[in-house]
């Protein structure tokens, strides 16, 4: 049986990507944009397969009632993909409480206030999958990426739990991290006011957004391929880094947290009270 995919973000990059592949492989897209005309096109070429919304993913109040809407026409929503985000760059001393927050209700509460809506749906059925879509800055971070990463560890961190509560309800937790693939994502990059202090820092990373636009290694259609593989497999992981520089990463970013526990391990073992317990 075909599935119903609900998929944030679906106008352009992963999204795109995502809704194509599930397509071609007969399953139905509902499309959730803020500009669902954008999808005019696809929408056309598969008018029995792909259904495009209007939703602002920070507009959680929403969200409930086009999940709602979703599930009443075409039944049910087998798979979530938490896709629509944007990237920003700024210090952490540069980054004004309203940019956090924004990016926060982007990235972080825009995907909960989804995830609660479909989940009673997924239980009832005891099946489905949640895809978040992160990045290897959900695993690691950098000079002028504090925001940006603080919202994709908050996404893993709520998602880790997250699939160990629905395991039991046949639902699965797919966490994405790519590195750089050829998106739009640095074309709409957000950026704080610029202060001279960070600029041998943060401004080799804002160089290389504005540098790297459009000349990014990774293939969207490759990794979309990907993670229609992952969700089918018996043992889907929950993290899947995608690219060679964010494998790369991801995993020299392991070996330095090793390295650093390691190096501290003995003293920090032993903070225990010296007396033994009672008992």
């Amino acid at each position: 049986m075909h599935k119903v995919w609900l998929i944030t973000g679906a106008t352009s990059g992963f999204g795109r990507a995502i809704a194509e592949a599930a397509v071609a492989d007969g399953d139905v897209v509902v499309g959730a944009a803020r500009r669902p005309e954008a999808l005019d096109d696809l929408v056309a070429a598969h008018p029995d397969q792909v259904d495009a919304v209007r939703l602002d993913v920070a507009d959680t109040a929403a969200v409930e009632a086009v999940v709602a809407d979703v599930v009443a026409r075409h039944g049910r929503v087998d798979v979530l993909v938490n896709n629509a985000g944007r990237t920003h760059v700024g210090a952490f001393e540069e980054t004004t409480d309203a940019e956090l927050r924004d990016l926060f209700d982007l990235h972080v509460f825009g995907p909960a206030a989804l995830v609660r809506a479909v989940l009673p749906h997924m239980r009832e059925r005891r099946s489905g999958a949640v895809v978040q879509m992160s990045s290897m800055g959900g695993q690691m971070s950098f000079a002028g990426f504090s925001a940006y990463s603080g919202t994709k560890f908050a996404l893993e961190g709520m998602s880790e739990a997250l699939a160990e509560e629905v395991r039991a309800f046949g639902v699965k937790v797919l966490v994405v991290e790519p590195g750089a693939f050829r998106t739009s994502l640095f074309d709409r990059a957000g950026a704080s006011a610029e202060s001279e202090a960070y600029a041998a820092s943060v401004g080799v990373t804002r160089r290389m957004i504005a540098e790297g636009a459009g000349r990014q290694p990774g293939d969207p259609a490759k990794a979309a391929a990907l993670v229609l593989a992952a969700l089918e497999a018996e043992e889907t992981p929950l993290r899947l880094p995608l690219g060679d520089d964010g494998v790369t990463a991801v995993l020299g970013h392991l070996d330095q947290v090793r390295s650093e526990v390691t190096a501290w391990e003995e003293r920090t073992r032993a903070t225990a009270f010296d007396d033994e317990p009672v008992g």
